[in-house]
Formats: C-alpha cells, sequence, structure tokens
C-alpha cells in the first residue's frame, strides 16, 4: 500500500456527510498513517471550497467524496402522502417539514472545487463519473480517482472511465447504498451483496485496485479483505464514536448503550435505501416511498429537532452490521489498534 498511494497504512476512515466526518477525524487518522475524508454532500460549493482549503493546509494526506446525481425517481403524489403522514411528528417536535426538492448537489461545480484543491484521493458515490470528470479531477488536483460500485456491472463501467480505485461497498456498510441505479422496485434498490463475495466477482472482471468496505470493524477484518482481493479497507462505523468524529451525542448514545437490537435497511429518513439502527422512526416507516433526495429535505428539519431534543428514535442513526464492535476514545488510538491487528494477521 504505501509503495502505490500517498498513505502510508491500508486503512481509509469513510466520508460521513452530515456531520460525523469532521476536519479533526480527518487530520487525526491522516497523521496516524491512514486517510481520512472531507464529505461534499449537501454542502454549497463555496461552503465544500473553504473546508479544502482548511484540509489543504492540515499537512496529511486526505480526501475528498462527492455524491454523483441521481436520478429522479419519486413520485410527488407519494412523497405528498409520507408527508401527511409525518405531520404529527413533526408537530410533536415543533418542526416543520422540509420542501422536497430535487437536487444534483450542485455536483458539476464540485468537480470544479476538488480540481482547485491537493487532495489525495477523490472519491465519487451513488453513480459513474464520466471520463472528462476523471480527467478533470486527476489532472487538476493530481488525486486518485475512486468510485464506490456494489456490481460487477457498477466496477466494469467505472474502470472504463478511468477510475484509479474502486470502493467496493457490501451490503453491511452502514449509511446509504452506493447503488448507481436505485431501482425504485426493490425494496433495497439493488440486491444486498456481502462485501466478500463483491470481492471475488470484482476481482474476476477488473484489476484496477480495490477498497474493501462494509462491516469491517478491526484488523483481522482488513486481513480478510486484502487476502480477497482488496488493496485496502474503508471503515465508517467504527470511526463514529472517535473523540474527533462529529457524530451526535444521541447516535454515539444509541450505539454505545445498545439500545436497539440491530440494523436495517430503509428508504425512511432520505427515500434511497440506507442502512441504519432500526430505531423506532426506521420501523414505523418501512413502508416509506422512494425519492432521493425530495425525502431527506422533507425529513431533514424532523430529524434535526428529534435530534436536539436528545431524542435517538427519529434521526438516522446510520451504522453497518458489526456496529456492536464499536469503541471510543482518540482515532489515532483506533488507526493504531487496527495496525497492530492488521500486522499479525498477515
Amino acid at each position: 500500500m504505501s509503495g502505490a498511494f500517498p498513505w502510508r497504512l491500508p486503512i481509509i476512515a469513510a466520508p460521513m456527510a452530515g456531520g460525523p466526518s469532521t476536519l479533526a477525524l480527518v487530520e487525526a487518522v491522516g497523521r496516524a498513517g491512514g486517510l481520512g475524508f472531507v464529505p461534499g454532500g449537501y454542502l454549497p460549493p463555496a461552503a465544500f471550497d473553504e473546508l479544502l482549503d482548511h484540509a489543504d493546509a492540515l499537512g496529511v494526506p486526505y480526501g475528498a467524496n462527492l455524491f454523483h446525481p441521481t436520478r429522479q425517481t419519486g413520485d410527488p403524489g407519494a412523497i405528498a402522502a409520507y408527508a401527511r403522514q409525518l405531520q404529527p411528528l413533526a408537530d410533536e417536535f415543533g418542526a416543520t417539514l422540509g420542501d422536497p426538492i430535487w437536487s444534483d448537489d450542485d455536483y458539476a461545480q464540485k468537480v470544479e472545487v476538488v480540481a482547485r484543491h491537493r487532495p489525495a484521493a477523490v472519491s465519487i458515490t451513488f453513480g459513474n463519473p464520466t471520463a472528462a470528470d476523471v480527467d478533470a479531477i486527476r489532472s487538476g488536483s493530481g488525486a486518485l480517482v475512486a468510485v464506490t460500485v456494489t456490481s460487477a456491472e457498477e466496477a466494469t463501467a467505472a474502470a472504463a472511465v478511468g477510475a484509479d480505485l474502486l470502493v467496493v461497498q457490501g451490503a453491511e456498510a452502514g449509511g446509504h447504498r452506493g447503488i448507481h441505479d436505485d431501482d425504485p422496485a426493490h425494496p433495497f434498490g439493488a440486491p444486498l451483496t456481502p462485501v466478500a463475495v463483491l470481492l471475488a466477482e470484482i476481482t474476476a472482471v477488473t484489476s484496477v485496485p480495490l477498497i474493501a468496505a462494509g462491516g469491517i470493524m478491526d484488523g483481522a477484518a482488513i486481513a480478510s479483505a486484502i487476502r480477497l482481493g482488496a488493496a485496502a479497507a474503508q471503515l465508517g462505523t467504527a470511526f463514529l464514536c472517535t473523540d474527533e468524529a462529529g457524530t451526535s451525542a444521541p447516535h454515539r448514545a444509541a450505539l454505545l448503550d445498545r439500545r436497539y437490537p440491530g440494523t436495517v435497511v430503509t428508504r425512511a429518513f432520505s427515500g434511497r435505501p440506507a442502512r441504519g439502527l432500526a430505531n423506532e422512526f426506521a420501523a414505523d416507516h418501512a413502508d416509506a416511498p422512494p425519492g432521493y433526495p425530495e425525502i431527506h429535505y422533507l425529513t431533514k428539519p424532523l430529524r434535526g429537532a428529534a435530534m436536539a431534543a436528545g431524542s435517538a428514535a427519529v434521526p438516522s442513526l446510520w451504522a453497518g452490521t458489526n456496529w456492536r464492535a464499536v469503541t471510543t476514545g482518540p482515532a489515532a488510538e483506533l488507526v493504531a489498534r487496527l495496525a497492530a491487528e492488521l500486522d499479525r494477521e498477515l
């Protein structure tokens, strides 16, 4: 790993938009030898630009993440009916439901933003960039371009546009599924395939270096992924309760006190399949309609109001399947432990 990429360890802290991924976390992971990511999702281009100015000044390798635009699949009538269903809960928390708009998350402008900065890697989630996007990012920033994939077909398409790395996201991963084409008729957008199976399928169709993601919490799991053909592993849930993470207090508490029995893949929070703790909101709205990012914007004020009230019952509590192994403490200590465990395994 150290000979091929501008960071020392095959350990990556996943981009976690909406708060958990902070500059402090990026710096701590980078100084410990891994790679932390600055998420660009949901940020205005100017705010993302400013954040990357600060990341450039950290003096450590870092990554930047972009949301690729999604197809507009939401049915306005179904989304309006969902809003009516949520209104009593919004009233309970004194929240005004948001405007369920579709947005491309200013993707084209953010491609221009990352090209002006110096990330070591730029990852793209939810879709496949064009070859022109890849060239613009690589020529402007010098970054390696990574594309999140969830199938051999997506991997082949990403390799064809010149991706330097493929983030192979298994069904175990917390947060949004990185599927390129969310099938609104499928409860999970696409079949749920474990990361070990995906690694086998994808190594058979491409030689592009792979980053394994999904349910990885310790050095033994990283070693297993490497033995299956990955060059590195990306961990998100493992970093949620580190000191530097911006994870909310209700989210941390729900992870650490084990109050929910497990995780569930649901559209309830954003209209796109995502894995999180099976809290009351996920259970009560298992039949939520598709429509991303419209439903994300619809529920955002409600989720924020509940979080401000200290409630874990309503916010999205993203977590992978092995969330019970989450630990607290400095991120550097977590990276050091992962590296030591990995050394013992390989």
